[in-house]
């Protein structure tokens, strides 16, 4: 066989395991599939129920949440047991150390507990396919989390290689969690700034948005801006109030929520912006709302976006 008929043998062997590119792959219809199912959905409303029935205070909630941070939390803190553990994996492979090793296992099982927390309070905030995925995920990381307490029990006693294989198998676990989770960044938008288009998507300049009369003082009206839907809000003193209309917690209509002391909250999950600058007040929202200023030109409101 020749050097190029080797070449084109090895290619074809490598396409033969990879996914056809024309085709869905397994893993991809088995999500999907679990997206859509509703047989869990009771188990769902409990759970949520619960978490949201855990009297944390509103402010412990924003924090855990990462409205402080300006964006979930949750991602951040996972990377310490991952990485804790990844490296523990690594050390196994190396002899001497058992030691090292043991300390990075145990580690990852403390910082697996903020973690966790985070993650269940955002997912508690989710829509019913985000929070189908996002349930099998905790699942996989609590497998995982199981596997590596076992690992380090094993450790302590002396049975090295006992723990050393169910660190492997933890780690197996964690990173089909992390797939997981990954599908839902990235694919199903769970915890994601649902406004960030908006200044992309609003040409430049003013846009007319209707007559001051016709806007009801102290209620929520929906407008466009272009092609951008917002939510319109006339003041007592006559100021009008221009926001983004869906909103960047998970793109609820702000125009169906209600107007409190300056500020309209969400209809969906609560979140609170400020009317004259879009500021989140309160989550889960973490991304504060695109807001538009405003003026009267002969009755007529006109908005462009505030940068």
């Amino acid at each position: 066989m020749s050097y190029s008929q080797k070449l084109l043998a090895c290619a074809s062997a490598v396409r033969s395991v990879l996914p056809d590119p024309e085709k869905p792959g397994r893993v991809i219809t088995t999500v999907d599939k679990l997206e859509r199912t509703n047989r869990i959905d009771p188990l769902l409303d409990g759970l949520r129920r619960g978490i949201q029935s855990v009297p944390l205070g509103d402010e412990t909630r924003d924090f855990l949440h990462g409205r402080w941070l300006g964006h979930p939390v949750h991602p951040v803190l996972v990377q310490v047991p991952i990485g804790t553990w990844l490296s523990a994996a690594v050390l196994d492979l190396v002899p001497g150390k058992r030691y090292p090793a043991t300390l990075l296992v145990g580690t990852g099982l403390v910082a697996a507990v903020p973690a966790a927390v985070t993650g269940w309070v955002d997912w508690a905030e989710m829509r019913s396919p985000q929070m189908r995925v996002g349930l099998v995920h905790a699942a996989m990381n609590s497998v995982a989390i199981g596997l590596y307490a076992a690992s380090l029990g094993a450790r302590l006693r002396g049975r090295h290689l006992r723990g050393r294989a169910l660190g492997y198998a933890g780690l197996a676990a964690v990173s089909a969690g992390g797939a997981l989770g990954g599908h839902l960044a990235y694919r199903q938008a769970a915890a994601v700034n649902h406004a960030e288009d908006i200044a992309v998507r609003t040409e430049p300049g003013w846009h007319p948005i209707g007559a001051a009369a016709e806007l009801p003082i102290g209620q929520t009206v929906r407008r466009t801006v272009g092609e951008v839907p917002v939510v319109v809000v006339r003041e007592s003193g006559g100021a009008v109030r221009v926001l983004a209309d869906r909103c960047s917690h998970m793109a609820g209509p702000l125009s169906q929520g209600q107007v409190i002391d300056g500020c309209v909250r969400c209809p969906w999950h609560g979140s609170l912006f400020r009317l004259k600058d879009g500021w989140n007040l309160g989550g889960p929202a973490t991304a504060p709302q695109p807001a538009f200023e405003t003026r009267n030109v002969d009755g007529q409101v006109e908005a462009r976006l505030l940068h």
